[in-house]
C-alpha cells in the first residue's frame, strides 16, 4: 500500500497536505500530497509500496495537528455495482491485517454526509461478510486495527485501517458532544472536546477533579467556565465584560474584571489555565507560556486564532517559539495541539507541566 487518507476541516486540506508531507519527509518516507479544496481530506501517495504501513506506524496521531483521522487505503473503488458492493470491498481488504473494528464513514462535507444513512445500514451486512471471511474478528476487539470505509460519492469509496493505538477513537475522527441546556455559549464545547481528545478519560478522576482551582482567562460569558464548574472547580472568570448569573449563583465563581494579560492569581494554588481570548496567537502562546514558568498553573488549554493567510506557517512558529521558551527557562512539559471539530479559525493547544517545581 503506498495511500495514506486524512480527514480535516473542510477549507484546511492545504494546511493538513503541508503537515503531511512535512511529516513524511521527516520520517524519509516520500511523496506528495492529492488535494481537493473542500472535500475534507487528503490523500497523499507515497512513490515506494508499503510506506503507506510505515507511514501511519511510525508517525504519532496525537502529533497532528489538522488531521482528524489517519489510515493507510487502497486507490479508490468506484462505481461500486448496487447489486453486490460487498464483493469489491471483500476483494480489497484480502491482505489487510484482521481487524477489531468498522467504521463506514464520510468526509464533514454536507454533500458527503448525505450519505451516512447509507454508511449506517451497509455497516451491518458488510461486518457479517468480513467476519465470514475472515476480515475482522468474531468480537469487537478495540486492541486490534481498525477497519475503515470513506465514501465520497455514491459508489466510491476508500477503504482502509488505522491502528488503535495510533488514531483518532471517534467515528470520523469526531467526537459526538451534545449542547448543554445551561450553558452561557457553544464556545463550551470547545473545552469539552480539548478535555476528550487531549485527557485520557482513565485519567479525568486525577486531573480534572472537584475541588481544584481554575483560571478562565477572557471569561465572558462564561461558556469555558461552564465546564470546569460542572467538575465542581472553583474558578477565577477575568473578563472585563459580564458573566452569565446562572455561573455566578453557583458561588464557585469569583470575578474579577480586569485585563487577562495583567491578572495574577491571589493564590497560587491553581491547577488549570484556559483561555479563548480572541487576540495574536504569538501574544496568547507568550502569556501561557508565563504562567506555566511561573509556576502558576499545572495544565493549560488555549486557542490560538489563525490568520486568513498561511495559518500552518503560523502554526509551527507559534508552538516553535512557546516550546523554546519553556525549554530555556527549564520547564519540562508535555504539547499537544488540534483543529479540533468545534474550532473555526483557530487551533487548540494543551500544555501539562511535568515537574512539580514550587512557584516563584
Amino acid at each position: 500500500m503506498n495511500h495514506v487518507l486524512l480527514y480535516c476541516r473542510p477549507g484546511f486540506e492545504k494546511e493538513c497536505a503541508g503537515e503531511v508531507q512535512d511529516k513524511a519527509n521527516t520520517l524519509e518516507l516520500f511523496g506528495f500530497p492529492r488535494v481537493k479544496n473542500n472535500s475534507g481530506y487528503v490523500l497523499f501517495e507515497f512513490y515506494q509500496p508499503g510506506d503507506a504501513e510505515q507511514f501511519i506506524q511510525r508517525q504519532p496521531f496525537s502529533e497532528l495537528i489538522f488531521a482528524r483521522q489517519m489510515m493507510a487505503v487502497v486507490p479508490m473503488l468506484a462505481d461500486l455495482p448496487p447489486d453486490d458492493r460487498i464483493s469489491p470491498i471483500l476483494e480489497a481488504v484480502a491482505d489487510f491485517p484482521r481487524c477489531g473494528d468498522l467504521r463506514v464513514e464520510t468526509p464533514d462535507t454536507n454533500e458527503a454526509k448525505e450519505l451516512l444513512k447509507f454508511c449506517r445500514k451497509f455497516t451491518v451486512p458488510l461486518r457479517q461478510a468480513l467476519r465470514k471471511q475472515g476480515g475482522m474478528y468474531a468480537k469487537d476487539n478495540p486492541k486490534k486495527p481498525v477497519l475503515h470505509l470513506c465514501f465520497v460519492a455514491p459508489g466510491c469509496c476508500f477503504v482502509g485501517y488505522s491502528y488503535s493505538h495510533n488514531n483518532s477513537a471517534f467515528f470520523m475522527g469526531i467526537p459526538r458532544l451534545k449542547f448543554p441546556a445551561d450553558a452561557p455559549s457553544r464556545s463550551t464545547l470547545k473545552l469539552e472536546e480539548a478535555f476528550h481528545v487531549f485527557i485520557p478519560r482513565e485519567e479525568w478522576d486525577t486531573r480534572l477533579a472537584s475541588g481544584m482551582w481554575g483560571v478562565d482567562l477572557g471569561a465572558c460569558p462564561g461558556g469555558w467556565t461552564y465546564q470546569l464548574v460542572k467538575r465542581s472547580m472553583f474558578v477565577h472568570a477575568v473578563d472585563n465584560g459580564q458573566m452569565a448569573q446562572s455561573l455566578m449563583d453557583t458561588g464557585q465563581v469569583k470575578h474579577h474584571e480586569a485585563d487577562g494579560f495583567k491578572f495574577e492569581p491571589p493564590r497560587k494554588n491553581v491547577t488549570w489555565l484556559v483561555c479563548d481570548m480572541v487576540e495574536k496567537p504569538a501574544r496568547v502562546a507568550h502569556l501561557m507560556g508565563s504562567w506555566l514558568i511561573k509556576g502558576w498553573a499545572k495544565e493549560s488549554i488555549f486557542n490560538l486564532k489563525l490568520p486568513m493567510k498561511g495559518r500552518y506557517d503560523e502554526v509551527l512558529q507559534d508552538i516553535e517559539n512557546l516550546k523554546l521558551y519553556l525549554i530555556e527557562n527549564g520547564v519540562k512539559f508535555k504539547l499537544q495541539a488540534k483543529h479540533l471539530y468545534h474550532d473555526r479559525e483557530e487551533i487548540t493547544v494543551h500544555i501539562q507541566r511535568l515537574d512539580n517545581r514550587a512557584p516563584y
